[in-house]
């Protein structure tokens, strides 16, 4: 039985493997960022994905690429983190203590996620390269433990800041209703409680979403470190302002289920309306999501962390909303769709 902890991992080589994991990344509908508190979120993934290709090679190292940066490591103790973007797969590497020596391979890394955008477009990369490092060791790890081993490599190695919500959408994927019950305290254990994940695609036909990027990047473990201390050392508001959005998260289940977009839409807003008041949005953010709401959206809010990053608007008329959002400065315009979560697939040469 797997568990969710450090593995000790030897193999060697015996021919050439290719194996290719791909994750989305998501948006949080309504509910966030009460994953971070135990509680309630409606989250859709987005049609943006993160691609790790791992292939086994007999040089004696393990040969690290993304689209701009490469790094050759020779042995385990070179898994420190450097501030670039391949530390990534540093943390997941040195997590799962792998021996250049005895594991030899290459690791390409690339996404057409936009990155610290709110979307959890790391993450996603994250979830594929565990999901490449579980085929290529023949772990069998279930989605819970791929999941929970992610929030680990995170918390542990990367000490970022965040909840649950990221890692269980790029793992299952689609349209889910989300809940997080004893897992406030951040604390990985491997008896914590699983989040539960209930999966809603197939009861909507249709999903009247866009996201805005605001061009901004930002570090979501960076914005969220002020609420989280201010939780943790008792402050009333935050926590009433987090179990009153647990809440709106629940009502949203419904709401989307039932189709009834106003009320999903007068859910998002006062979402917003919170975290907005506890200083989890940004000029960016906001000026994107008046625009929205002025051009007839029924609902709009941070898609997930602040500070910049993404929002997303529930419109009817999407091209009317669409104009609007780029006459206000949007980047980039995407649309969530529900997609298959963590996908692997392995050829053998």
């Amino acid at each position: 039985m797997v568990k969710y902890a450090n593995f000790s991992l030897v193999r060697g080589i015996k021919q050439v493997r290719v194996i290719t994991a791909t994750a989305p990344g998501r948006c949080g509908i309504v509910g966030n960022p009460t994953d971070m508190y135990g509680g309630n979120v409606l989250s859709c993934t987005v049609q943006e994905r993160a691609e790790c290709r791992l292939e086994s090679v007999a040089s004696g190292q393990i040969t690290l690429y993304n689209e701009d940066e490469e790094a050759v490591v020779r042995s385990s103790d070179e898994f420190f983190l450097r501030g670039d973007k391949l530390d990534i797969v540093r943390a997941a590497l040195q997590f799962f203590q792998v021996d250049p020596a005895i594991s030899p391979f290459t690791i390409n890394l690339k996404t057409d996620i936009p990155m610290r955008a709110g979307m959890a477009g790391s993450t996603a990369m994250l979830a594929a390269i565990v999901g490449a490092i579980d085929a290529y060791f023949d772990l069998n790890m279930n989605p819970y433990a791929i999941a929970e081993t992610m929030r680990k490599i995170e918390a542990r190695i990367m000490g970022v800041v965040c909840g649950f919500q990221d890692q269980h959408m790029a793992v299952f994927g689609g349209l889910n209703y989300m809940t997080f019950p004893g897992k406030q305290e951040l604390e990985q254990r491997d008896d914590e409680p699983l989040a539960t994940i209930e999966p809603l695609a197939s009861l909507i036909s249709e999903l009247p979403l866009i996201l805005a990027h605001t061009g901004v990047q930002h570090h979501s473990g960076t914005v969220h470190k002020s609420p989280r201390e201010r939780w943790l050392s008792g402050d009333e508001l935050v926590r009433s302002s987090y179990v009153r959005i647990a809440e709106l998260g629940q009502r949203g289940k419904r709401a989307i289920v039932e189709k009834n977009w106003q009320l999903l839409g007068e859910l998002m807003n006062e979402n917003h309306a919170i975290v907005a008041k506890l200083g989890g949005s940004g000029p960016d953010n906001d000026r994107l999501i008046e625009a929205a709401r002025a051009a007839g959206a029924e609902g709009a809010k941070l898609a997930g962390a602040g500070g910049g990053g993404t929002i997303i608007a529930l419109a009817l008329d999407t091209d009317v909303v669409s104009k609007a959002l780029l006459g206000a400065g949007a980047d980039r315009l995407m649309t969530p769709s529900p997609s298959p979560g963590l996908q692997v697939s392995e050829v053998q040469v």
